[in-house]
């Protein structure tokens, strides 16, 4: 089987599919690998390190694409790479696949089978192939260190000769994986953390990591099967702004990561309560690519309101990119490695199975995935 992986888009992403490592294992499946040349410089990965892991070097971009049987990329493909593609190509990839119907018009249209690898089942068989948790647990740090490189503050508490330093209190809303992670950072950095999330089920691992959750009665909320945060009603979104608001207004860095799978970003955080913070304070908004929990939150900005700083940063792994390419590049080994024919050496795709169930969304021409074939009616 031949496995292609094309370079991302350098002006938008450092990160890369796999890392020479990875690419080794992949021969050793009896795959053939080839890399577009240049695929890991953002990361000082040259292209000998991925030939002496038995990948061939293209330097020509279509070529690579059209004669690959399985395509392995990051980030969603530009249209016109699915014309180069040859049909019942497997392609693996992030696709937003709830936003981008004119991509998933065009896998249709040229018999692409298309994994997209944020719908990848949230259950323990597949932990190991989550590439959504793996690069949002690097968001979560990334996230952490931003604000504290932009607090014109000390995060720990430091008792010198010159007086007494209280640490920086940091706020975290939203307790899912870059969440928690964002906690966990900001107490080893030495803040005062505390913590809001509409499940309550999450207190325990907030307080586990030694931050206050706050508690807010917001009556029936709960989680979906995936685990991520039910959409709550204008007056449970009213009562748990006014609860956040009092958070904010003494806190040093504000965190937001409510996203809702699929959905547009709710958002939580008004410019009435910005006006409540400390001049200087921090926020960033982790869910600013999708919509944004925070009003007057830019992509790719750091703005400023009442004299408070508001990131706007959408790709946080980026900014640990060797890290996030390495765990991104063993997600994809294992998705694989589970569904690898060893007689036939190539990576096949059982439908019946859960998981493939759970990511694929084109095969044979049509929209296998139920989530998306309810979504386009």
């Amino acid at each position: 089987m031949r496995v292609a992986i094309p370079k991302e888009p350098r002006d938008i992403e450092t990160r890369v599919a796999l890392v020479p490592d990875v690419v080794a294992k992949i021969c050793q499946l009896g795959a053939e690998v080839s890399v577009e040349a240049g695929l890991g410089e953002a990361i000082f990965i040259t292209d000998k390190q991925y030939s002496d892991a038995g990948a061939k070097i293209i330097v020509d971009h279509q070529q690579l694409l059209e004669q690959a049987d399985l395509v392995l990329r990051l980030r969603p493909p530009p249209i016109t790479d699915i014309n180069y593609l040859q049909p019942h190509t497997i392609h693996v990839s992030f696709l937003d696949p709830f936003n981008q119907t004119d991509l998933l018009n065009q896998l249709l249209t040229q018999r692409i089978s298309a994994i997209s690898m944020e719908m990848i089942p949230r259950i323990t068989r597949a932990q190991k192939m989550d590439a959504l948790s793996s690069q949002a647990n690097l968001a979560g740090y990334s996230t952490v260190i931003l604000a504290a490189n932009q607090l014109r503050k000390a995060f720990p508490m430091m008792m010198t000769a010159a007086g007494t330093i209280y640490p920086a209190r940091v706020f975290v809303i939203g307790v899912g994986v870059a969440g928690l992670q964002a906690i966990a950072t900001a107490k080893r950095l030495g803040a005062r953390v505390e913590a809001f999330d509409t499940r309550p089920v999450v207190a325990e691992q907030v307080q586990s990591l030694g931050a206050k959750f706050i508690q807010v009665d917001l009556g029936e909320t709960g989680q979906t099967k995936q685990g991520y945060a039910k959409a709550l009603t204008p007056e449970q979104l009213a009562k748990q702004r006014e609860a956040m608001a009092k958070v904010c207004a003494y806190s040093d860095v504000v965190i937001t990561t409510a996203q809702l799978f699929g959905r547009k970003a709710p958002r939580i955080i008004t410019k009435e309560m910005i006006a409540r913070m400390q001049p200087g304070s921090v926020i960033v908004d982790m869910a600013v690519g999708s919509g944004g929990n925070v009003e007057g939150s830019v992509e790719g900005e750091t703005t400023i309101v009442d004299g408070v700083q508001i990131i706007g940063q959408a790709n946080l792994p980026a900014e640990v990119a060797v890290h996030a390419s390495q765990m991104y590049a063993n997600n994809i080994y294992q998705l694989l490695a589970e569904y690898w024919d060893k007689d036939k050496r190539q990576f096949t795709l059982p439908l019946t199975d859960e998981i493939i169930q759970g990511c694929l969304i084109t095969h044979n021409g049509e929209i296998v995935n139920q989530q998306i074939v309810a979504l386009r009616g």
